[in-house]
């Protein structure tokens, strides 16, 4: 059931994809869909991986690390993208096991990733996570500090950053949103944008997104923990 439940899940959530990227103009393949399969098992995961998936995306090193080595082993070949909060004592594992970190927001975060990088050899992609919305509860760097933030990632850590990620208030229409998102990363001269789940990846792809991060359209509702 949950195999079914997440084949047609996908089928669905790519044909959107092509849609809109068609209804604007773009080609379907400048968007990489990021498929969240946290909380969620191997045994929902396999079937995915099976129907030609192989970007995934997992909000919590630990949850990653206890599931994804044996998968990776089995399937050569997938990448695998973090994009919830990254605690700086957790880079060392966070560089060893993922391909993107979509969370770089703040400056210690920033010294112990550019320390690991170093260190172990790998450069996963980096992107700087923009709290849109202001929102105190929320990660991310404030728009109005942005430059500032990007420009301190390169010169003062020497960190390549690839794209910014943002995740609008859930009260708000997203739209104005991942507009700032995109103007910020233009005027930085960054060309990947993660924006846009599950309720609002198609509004992200007119509006400039090259990685979208959908979960429950794919895999069902997850239970509450």
């Amino acid at each position: 059931m949950i195999a079914a439940t997440a084949i047609s899940g996908l089928d669905h959530v790519r044909s959107e994809i092509a849609r809109a990227c068609r209804d604007a103009g773009r080609d379907a393949a400048e968007v990489t869909l990021v498929a969240v399969s946290k909380t969620f098992g191997a045994d929902a995961i396999e079937p995915v991986i099976a129907a030609g998936q192989r970007v995934f995306g997992e909000n919590r090193v630990q949850e990653a690390k206890a599931k994804w080595p044996a998968l990776m082993q089995k399937h050569p070949g997938l990448a695998l993208h973090l994009i919830g909060p990254l605690q700086s004592n957790k880079a060392k594992e966070a560089v060893a096991l993922f391909d993107a970190i979509h969370s770089v927001d703040r400056p210690s975060l920033c010294e112990a990733l550019a320390k690991e990088i170093a260190k172990q050899g790998r450069q996963p992609l980096l992107f700087v996570e923009i709290n849109t919305g202001a929102e105190p509860q929320k990660a991310g760097v404030l728009p109005q500090d942005a430059d500032a933030f990007i420009a301190a990632c390169r010169d003062k850590y020497g960190l390549t950053i690839s794209g910014l990620m943002c995740i609008p208030p859930l009260e708000e229409a997203p739209g104005p949103h991942f507009a700032l998102t995109t103007k910020i990363a233009r005027r930085n001269g960054l060309k990947l944008l993660s924006m846009g789940m599950s309720a609002d990846y198609i509004t992200a792809i007119q509006l400039g997104a090259t990685h979208v991060r959908v979960g429950s359209a794919i895999f069902g509702a997850r239970e509450k923990h």
